[in-house]
């Protein structure tokens, strides 16, 4: 698979997820149930973020080194492993193999997610800090599959507020400026060779234009000028670098995928279109040169359709072969011949573990299956064989029998929209014997975001405590088309706040909430929700918890990163314009309604957060300490938009441990 973007603050992306659902494996039989700290939740996983060299001969992972997450390199046949990496600041951010022989990856300084890009070599030498430049943020924008020695990345080192595209030779160090941004480029996108064919251009803060061209030879020509509520994604180029599989809103409430043509914009052919649900990625093989499977995010797993009957089948033979775990699984990661491929299985109450899955020709052997305790062999008639091998568990400490389900539910909003969201209650409960719980309510960041069913450490944490968790997507996340997404347009304290006090109705209706103990808790955009629930409903909740959430939205678009600010025409459509909409916009800015608030706070705050400044949590604790009321407040000094090293985790929520016991048991 070709890799156009490599998530920052994430790791090998997802291609695509299966489920399965069969008996637990594990005998629970006369397991002592133990007491689970702070420290079982959130300490760093053992390994993760398993890939394969492009090769198929070298295993790189995660894993943590003087309690930050560093890289690694073993051999798939069996050997020692290397860490290559030695990062003791900050957790590394991100990382690809960018030929057989080198790794490059990402880390920023003290959470300013100004993410900086270094190489080394698979064994450990020859380490490169290619663009280690203080406030410059450095995206990779393709790892180019054909050429070894070189890879696509973009920088803000020339203006802050804008991206230059950069040609990287990875042995060297040396880069070539591909593409000068002229000020207006939101994203360039590259055919199957590498080269740069289509580039999206923001024109007045608000409409988008698709700029297109044959070759790198050619100038850009304008394509098409949309709304930005209008959604083009290209997601790949045709196998011949003609037409584009692209995943868009036009002319769709859901997101579709469809065979377009790049010179006009114009819909060749509807591939594939969910009637509840976005499509959010796809499968494309560079070897077959073919579109494998298309996925969908449902309410619990991911809905897939595919194109290739061979890989379809691969697909089958995986889910065959872990027929003994209650799991689902998604393959993260394949060789360039695609005969090997990393498999994650995953549940609400597995965080995860890793196979290496493995296609060859060898003479018969009798079929064995162990499930998730070693090898699991395929006999197959025509020769090829099929091999599932367990390489890891990622915290081989948390026990299936030990977590809480996450149960998917669903409510309607007062205005009648449905809402899909998830509770998880103590272990051992069900909808129907949970009654008078204390509640924590937890929306989530974003806010164009959602909650999806899987393993949750805060929430499996929460619950293992003996609190009820509830999570909703309210108006505004994502997956769930346009019309749901643009009812939360300028929505923020109101409508979007609506659906979350609606769903806390919902439970206490239900006898599952205790009225009286319940409490919010959110972080970012989640954060914010928290404030506006106490300032909004000040008798719902007996306790909330901000963490690096939004206080005043005006002083919010003031303190935007620069490379926000050619998005702030498109910010003021969605949240407020300052002018247009300030009366709006303070009436739902939590600072200015302290005076509603009844409730015990705790805020905690990342001091270098770029993306919700210190100032925002700042105004909010300095208004309710001016009043007379005590907020326990919280600063990392070297952390950003949430806390990312183990041991601010670890006191973070030890905090909040004390602080719900206090206020809700």
């Amino acid at each position: 698979m070709k890799t156009k973007t490599l998530i920052i603050i994430g790791f090998a992306a997802v291609l695509m997820t299966g489920c399965i659902r069969f008996n637990n494996m594990e005998n629970i039989d006369n397991q002592e149930e133990k007491e689970l700290t702070v420290r079982d939740f959130f300490r760093n996983s053992e390994k993760m973020a398993y890939q394969i060299s492009p090769d198929g001969k070298y295993l790189s992972y995660m894993a943590p080194y003087e309690s930050r997450m560093n890289v690694f390199i073993e051999p798939v046949e069996g050997g020692e492993a290397v860490r290559i990496t030695s990062e003791t600041d900050r957790n590394v951010g991100g990382y690809a193999w960018a030929n057989s022989e080198r790794i490059v990856y990402l880390k920023d300084t003290g959470g300013d997610e100004n993410y900086q890009l270094y190489g080394v070599k698979k064994d450990g030498s020859d380490f490169r800090a290619y663009t280690a430049i203080p406030n410059v943020l450095t995206q990779i924008a393709d790892i180019l599959k054909d050429n070894d020695d070189e890879m696509l990345i973009t920088t803000n080192e020339r203006n802050p507020q804008i991206f230059d595209l950069y040609r990287l030779n990875v042995n060297t160090g040396e880069r070539v400026l591909v593409c000068e941004n002229p000020g207006n480029i939101q994203g360039w996108q590259t055919d199957h060779e590498g080269k740069v064919r289509i580039a999206f251009a923001l024109e007045d803060g608000v409409n988008t234009t698709v700029l297109y061209r044959e070759n790198e030879d050619e100038e850009f020509h304008k394509v098409l000028t949309t709304n930005y509520k209008d959604e083009i994604e290209i997601a790949e180029f045709t196998p011949d670098n003609k037409n584009v599989y692209a995943i868009t809103n036009i002319g769709h409430d859901k997101s579709a995928l469809v065979l377009m043509d790049p010179r006009t914009c114009k819909e060749l052919e509807l591939l594939y279109e969910n009637p509840k649900y976005d499509v959010s990625g796809i499968a494309y093989s560079d070897v077959k040169e073919k579109l494998l499977a298309v996925s969908c995010q449902g309410h619990k797993g991911v809905i897939r359709h595919f194109f290739d009957e061979e890989f379809e089948n691969s697909f089958s033979k995986i889910e065959g072969m872990l027929k003994s775990e209650e799991c689902s699984f998604s393959i993260t990661d394949w060789d360039k011949s695609e005969k090997k491929m990393i498999v994650r299985t995953y549940s609400d109450k597995e965080p995860g573990r890793y196979y290496l899955y493995k296609e060859f020709s060898a003479p018969e052997s009798e079929y064995r299956a162990e499930g998730g305790k070693g090898l699991t062999y395929g006999k197959y008639t025509e020769g090829t064989h099929y091999e599932l091998k367990k390489i890891a568990d990622s915290r081989p400490w948390i026990k299936h029998h030990e977590m809480c389900s996450m149960i998917p539910v669903e409510y309607i909003s007062r205005d009648g929209l449905n809402i899909e969201a998830y509770l998880t209650l103590p272990k051992g409960m069900t909808i129907d014997s949970a009654k008078n719980l204390p509640v924590v309510v937890n929306p989530h960041g974003g806010p164009w975001a959602r909650d999806e069913w899987g393993f949750n450490p805060e929430v499996q944490f929460l619950a293992h405590k003996g609190y009820a968790v509830l999570q909703m997507n309210f108006r505004g996340s994502t997956g769930y088309g346009r019309n749901f997404k643009e009812l939360s347009y300028k929505q923020w304290g109101q409508n979007m706040q609506n659906d979350i006090t609606d769903g806390v109705n919902w439970l206490i209706n239900k006898g599952i909430a205790d009225p009286k103990r319940i409490a919010i808790y959110g972080g970012s955009y989640g954060g914010y929700a928290t404030l506006c629930g106490i300032t909004k409903t000040p008798d719902l909740y007996a306790c909330a918890i901000d963490y690096v959430g939004v206080s005043n939205l005006f002083t919010f678009m003031n303190t935007i990163p620069p490379y926000w600010k050619p998005l702030i025409e498109m910010m003021y459509d969605m949240v407020g314009d300052p002018v247009a909409d300030s009366v709006m916009m303070r009436e739902n800015s939590p600072v200015f309604l302290v005076d509603k608030i009844k409730t015990p706070l705790f805020v905690a705050q990342g001091a270098n957060d770029p993306r919700v400044n210190k100032g925002e949590s700042d105004q909010m604790v300095k208004a309710l300490r001016d009043r007379g009321i005590d907020v326990d407040y919280m600063v990392k000094d070297n952390e950003g938009h949430g806390f990312h090293n183990e041991e601010n985790r670890f006191e973070f929520y030890e905090a909040m441990e004390a602080f719900l016991e206090k206020y809700l048991k």
